[in-house]
């Protein structure tokens, strides 16, 4: 089964910026954030001197690309100051040959991707307070009891690269969204046609059918069920993912006699786990939630508060190593499993992905 490694680096910056927008438009003002670029490769040809410091380096050429925009006016460093422009110019600068993807988080709730092939990917994040409960769960379910979430949903939208009209763009997500926000939020989910039965993959499917015939480009909808679990939906499959967090200790033993790294050392590590099937029927989720966790478990127990380095089977605790570890380990107990992402920092790690449907996996 083809199998791919990607590595994953992020770095913040301070910049203001004016959008080429009509003058009555706010983003035509001068305004700031706090921006997040990542980048994330292939096969790193920036090698590091050592295995397991792949992501450094990888993270000190970000840092070094970005140099211009920290603190800076950015419409004196860029024709055009918009995500998406940001995202080509941080691919540009950093002229590595293998990079499979450029992203540019302008504020919490916004973004956009520069994706493999070219396209960019925008996106727009929203909240839902909403109650409900499923159905079909077996006897003494907690999701049978009626409950409620903040969730979340996300609106991805791919694109040929354009110019000067980003805030357009999350507006015109933000325009076919806010009837859908003002039905759903602060009700109950079952009351609606088609949620009789809302599981995270069912409310990110009903949101797709209304969205998708007002905006062709639409390419994905996320729903965040929880801060760590949610569904993806493209309009044809159902994906899942369920978060994880671990605290243990590392040791690298590849690198230089004097490196801090080769000291015990530890960090509070993030894993997300990715899963994908048909959606049950009857049930309407791919797989339930609480049913990764408990499948995962002895893995997890393994892993959390350990010295990592002392267990069987794991060869080196760079991320490489441990998340092929986590794999081997987790195909029988999660046979849905399709990618696992594990980051020893925020936005620094690695990213496994393998299976037929391997391009789809990772957008």
């Amino acid at each position: 089964m083809a199998e791919q490694l990607f590595f994953t680096a992020a770095a913040g910056f301070e910049a203001a910026r004016q959008l080429s927008l009509p003058a009555e438009h706010r983003l035509n003002q001068l305004h700031g954030h706090s921006f997040i670029a990542n980048v994330r490769t292939v096969v790193p040809t920036s090698a590091a001197e050592y295995r397991g410091g792949e992501i450094g380096s990888l993270r000190d050429r970000l840092v070094q690309a970005i140099e211009p925009l920290d603190y800076a006016f950015l419409n004196q460093v860029l024709e055009n100051a918009a995500d998406d422009e940001i995202a080509c110019w941080l691919r540009d600068r950093l002229a590595m040959p293998d990079i499979d993807s450029i992203g540019l988080q302008g504020t919490r709730d916004a973004g956009a991707e520069l994706l493999p092939d070219g396209r960019i990917r925008l996106w727009r994040s929203y909240r839902l307070e909403t109650a409900h409960q499923l159905p079909h769960v077996p006897p003494g379910h907690k999701c049978g009891r009626m409950h409620g979430h903040s969730f979340g949903v996300v609106l991805h939208v791919d694109r040929p690269a354009w110019v000067g009209d980003a805030g357009i763009g999350y507006e015109t997500l933000d325009r076919i969204w806010a009837p859908i926000h003002e039905q759903l939020n602060f009700a109950c989910l079952n009351d609606f046609n088609g949620l009789s039965n809302p599981t995270s993959e069912v409310l990110s499917s009903w949101i797709w059918q209304r969205v998708k015939p007002q905006l062709a480009e639409l390419a994905r909808v996320t729903v965040f069920e929880t801060a760590s679990s949610g569904a993806h939906f493209d309009g044809t499959h159902y994906r899942i993912w369920k978060d994880f967090t671990f605290d243990s200790a590392a040791r690298l033993k590849y690198v230089s006699p004097g490196d801090p790294r080769r000291r015990i050392h530890g960090h509070t590590y993030t894993l997300r786990l990715h899963l994908h099937g048909e959606l049950d029927p009857l049930l309407g989720w791919v797989v339930d939630f609480g049913t990764v966790k408990e499948n995962f478990a002895p893995v997890f127990k393994r892993l959390d508060h350990h010295p990592l380095y002392e267990i069987p089977g794991v060869d080196d605790t760079d991320v490489a190593s441990l998340v092929r570890y986590i794999r081997q380990q987790s195909h029988a107990l999660l046979p849905q499993l399709e990618r696992i992402d594990l980051y020893e920092t925020p936005g620094c790690g690695v990213i496994l992905a393998w299976g037929d449907n391997l391009p789809a996996v990772l957008v």
